[in-house]
């Protein structure tokens, strides 16, 4: 695609930069923009079997070296907003679908609904407006104080800046693992066990977690874990908005400026990583259904 664009992306750097012709016939070779594309690709895959994944346009340094910086910043973002949007997302999905019809059901069903509708970078801009500008509890942007070298932030004022981009990255995901969750438990308590169960006598809380939730946790593990692909597209618009120094805004600056090298290892890494997280899911499902788990195990 960034090949098939129109925009030069010497062009584009020369105009930023002001260079001179031999410098942008210099940037026109390191580039290899007049290189076929298929070339191009050659030579890539030929690299890339040698775990090499080139040099940063953009940069100037190893690929690797970059994913490496920025992926640290990004990782533990993601994995934040990924246990948070998760367990508030399977805790609303229960209540809503025990209280099913109720107000409360109501409510987290209109929640859900308004988050699933409402695009993440909307959704980040309100949390700034409010949080940031008007209320000026927490800082607009940047994962260090301006003007502040990264090894000298504390842990407290990294923490401190990292709460509005992982609070808004996990209200994305919790709309949908909590919907979710409702409808299956919904489709529970009206089966014929469920009723069963009602009439032994037992509680209708007590037939929940007894019945419900495991027979609920096994779906929702697998759509958490099926959410890394989603996690790491809102990851890349939360980490523009308040300009926080992880993988997204790499991503988009690779997009941008045509740094063909860095973008190709970013989709190579994004990919593994859900890769990665369905195997978790797999793995993760004999210890919550004993049912699946394997002669060995037993």
């Amino acid at each position: 695609m960034i090949e098939l664009s129109p925009i030069d992306p010497v062009k584009s750097y020369a105009a930023e930069m002001g260079a001179s012709v031999q410098q942008i016939a210099a940037l026109r070779s390191y580039w290899q923009v007049d290189v076929p594309t298929y070339q191009k690709l050659i030579d890539w895959l030929l690299d890339l079997l040698q775990l090499n994944l080139g040099v940063s346009l953009i940069y100037r340094i190893p690929v690797i070296k970059v994913i490496a910086d920025k992926f640290t910043a990004s990782a533990i973002l993601m994995l934040t907003s990924w246990i948070i949007s998760g367990v508030f997302g399977f805790s609303l999905g229960i209540i809503a679908g025990a209280k099913e019809g109720s107000w409360v059901d109501k409510i987290i069903k209109g929640y859900c609904y308004l988050l699933q509708s409402s695009p993440a970078f909307w959704i980040g801009l309100i949390i700034m407006m409010i949080f940031s500008v008007y209320l000026k509890w927490f800082p607009i942007g940047l994962a260090v104080p301006v003007g502040t070298l990264a090894s000298d932030v504390t842990f407290f004022d990294w923490l401190y800046r990292l709460i509005l981009p992982a609070f808004t990255l996990s209200i994305v995901g919790i709309a949908s693992i909590a919907l979710y969750t409702r409808d299956r438990l919904v489709n529970i308590l009206n089966s014929d066990y469920f009723l069963f169960a009602r009439a032994r006598g037992e509680s209708h809380w007590s037939i929940i977690k007894r019945h419900g939730i495991r027979n609920v946790l096994l779906p929702a593990i697998t759509l958490q874990f099926m959410s890394f692909s989603e996690l790491f597209g809102g990851a890349v618009l939360v980490e523009q908005i308040f300009s926080y120094p992880g993988i997204g805004q790499a991503t988009v600056a690779a997009g941008l400026r045509s740094d063909v090298p860095l973008l190709l290892a970013i989709v190579l890494i994004s990919t593994v990583f859900v890769f990665v997280g369905n195997t978790m899911a797999d793995v993760l499902y004999k210890y919550v259904d004993p049912r699946m788990r394997g002669e060995d195990d037993e």
